[in-house]
């Protein structure tokens, strides 16, 4: 493909796709050429190894190369470059048979039909972001052969031009929710063998006086190891976005400088870092375009990279980062930090552990009338207009419903009191945009007590989306049977007319309209 053209996320340009010479996310054009090039190439290691198997390497590859082409990941052409060249060499080394095949040609993916477009997007992105989870998991040593196979079988499936209508793709769109579902389950046993099961936390949303490093992102492991070589230093470590739920890991209570929450959603770091006094580390996305205003302390690790910036290698030295923290010295004085509702703490941890754990509680309130309805309400935030939806749904709701929510989308409302029901606050941040796992634990020991199917418990899925991770959690609600789902703040602009009458027909998906409408809807049946 000669010029950009990219869909693949909730802000894409007029709601059909980013052309000319950079996308919404920011990202230039050679990026977006760079990585259709890295997608190419991944189909093309693919079907080698589909012929001959593949071993450890070629799998690690196909993991962090699909990692590298999310949305917000990566902006830095040198590297994702670098990428491509490790996956050449491994056709060199791996698959010399076809190590002179050329790449595939990505283009070929949005040309023809559109429907077969349409469940090939879907399938491509429900990859990309299930490959984050893979990534997540591997780095704490778990894997699993199942996941890792199915890359290769989407991937190679992207290539081929003889399907004959939606019936073909469909089965594979609905095995990437399935595949997708074991993959979060695989990361949910590592993050809690590894550092414990969640349990409750208040975080503090103040910014203590002294040198202090934010990490951002959803890499624990990095977050650890960042943790284990600023103790002792004087430097304090803040999460921001995604990372706030590490404070609920019995892990992590080891580490006194582990104080509380940098701010809000991703969206809005380009405001909240302007002269920040601190250092800033980022694991994943989502990565924001970098003001000058606070350029020279970035620093990137893992897949994630943005040219100019100091990226920090499988090392994992974070020494760099430290000595950047140290010169900038923090703020004199402590600095309150409030969320969008103005409250200055947050509370996180209730994860399928924590929740099941009071399963009998919960029971009884239900049974009781104390609680009539659970909302699962949660997924993605972003700048786009349309997300004060989210805010104002959860304050308009019945104060005798229970708020589920997970991933950064809770920043609308997370910091909102909500007040409680009996022992338990109305609003429960179930973790990270992986921790949908928990929510689907819940809801399925759930329909067990109450002896009902998924659909007729009372329970409302209310999800935005932004990136590719919630579309493969999207596709794992499908392949559960998950119906009702109200879904924005716009649809993915992949989808095509027949597939999206395909999701209404059988999945009733419902755009969301207003919240007060919204409501009556959902509570009249």
């Amino acid at each position: 493909m000669s010029n950009m053209f990219c869909f693949q996320c909730e802000q894409t340009a007029g709601g059909k796709g980013c052309t000319g010479k950079a996308g919404v996310c920011g990202k230039k054009e050679t990026t977006a050429l760079l990585q259709d090039k890295l997608t190419g190439a991944l189909i093309n290691l693919a079907r080698a190894a589909r012929k001959k198997g593949k071993g450890a390497h070629t799998r690690r590859l196909m993991t962090e190369g699909l990692f590298t082409t999310m949305t917000n990941v990566n902006f830095d052409d040198t590297s994702i470059t670098k990428m491509i060249e490790r996956i050449h060499a491994e056709m060199t080394n791996s698959f010399p048979d076809s190590s002179r095949c050329e790449d595939f040609e990505t283009a070929r993916l949005f040309e023809g039909d559109e429907d077969i477009r349409s469940l090939k997007s879907l399938i491509l992105f429900g990859i990309r972001g299930m490959a984050a989870y893979a990534y997540h998991a591997a780095v704490l040593g778990y894997e699993d052969n199942e996941v890792s196979e199915f890359f290769g079988k989407a991937l190679c499936a992207l290539a081929e031009d003889a399907y004959d209508g939606m019936k073909e793709l469909l089965p594979l769109v609905m095995e990437t929710g399935k595949v997708n579902l074991r993959c979060m389950e695989l990361l949910d046993t590592a993050n809690t063998e590894t550092y414990g099961v969640p349990r409750p936390e208040t975080v503090s949303l103040t910014i203590e006086k002294g040198p202090f490093i934010l990490i951002s992102g959803h890499d624990l492991r990095d977050l650890k190891l960042l943790l284990e070589q600023t103790a002792g230093k004087g430097v304090n470590v803040y999460t921001h976005g995604e990372m706030l739920p590490a404070h609920a890991y019995p892990a992590f209570k080891a580490y006194p400088h582990l104080k509380g929450n940098f701010g809000t959603a991703w969206q809005n770091q380009q405001k909240e870092f302007d002269n920040i006094p601190g250092a800033l580390l980022f694991t994943t996305n989502c990565l924001m375009p970098v003001k000058e205003s606070y350029s020279d302390r970035v620093f990137t690790t893992a897949m994630t990279g943005y040219q100019g910036m100091i990226h920090i290698d499988d090392t994992k030295d974070f020494s760099s980062v430290i000595k950047k923290a140290l010169e900038l010295g923090g703020y004199t004085s402590d600095h309150p930090m409030f969320g969008i509702n103005g409250g200055s703490e947050v509370i996180t941890g209730f994860g399928h552990g924590a929740v099941l754990a009071a399963a009998g509680t919960i029971v009884e309130a239900v049974k009781s009338g104390a609680i009539t309805h659970f909302f699962l309400v949660g997924g993605c935030d972003g700048a786009k207009p349309g997300r004060d939806y989210y805010t104002d749904f959860v304050k308009q709701m019945p104060r005798d419903s229970i708020i589920l929510t997970l991933a950064c989308g809770k920043y609308r409302f997370n910091d909102f009191a909500a007040g409680t029901i009996g022992p338990f606050p109305r609003i429960l941040d179930m973790g990270q945009c992986n921790d949908a796992y928990s929510a689907i634990k819940v809801a399925l020991a759930l329909s067990e007590v109450f002896q009902c199917s998924l659909n007729d418990l009372p329970l409302t899925l209310v999800l935005s989306w932004y990136e590719q991770k919630a579309v493969s959690i999207l596709l794992t609600l499908l392949f559960l049977g998950f119906k009702n789902i109200f879904l924005g703040p716009s649809l993915p602009a992949f989808v095509s007319p027949n597939v999206l009458k395909y999701l209404v027909e059988n999945f009733n998906i419902t755009p969301i309209s207003t919240p007060g409408a919204d409501l009556e809807k959902i509570l009249k049946n």
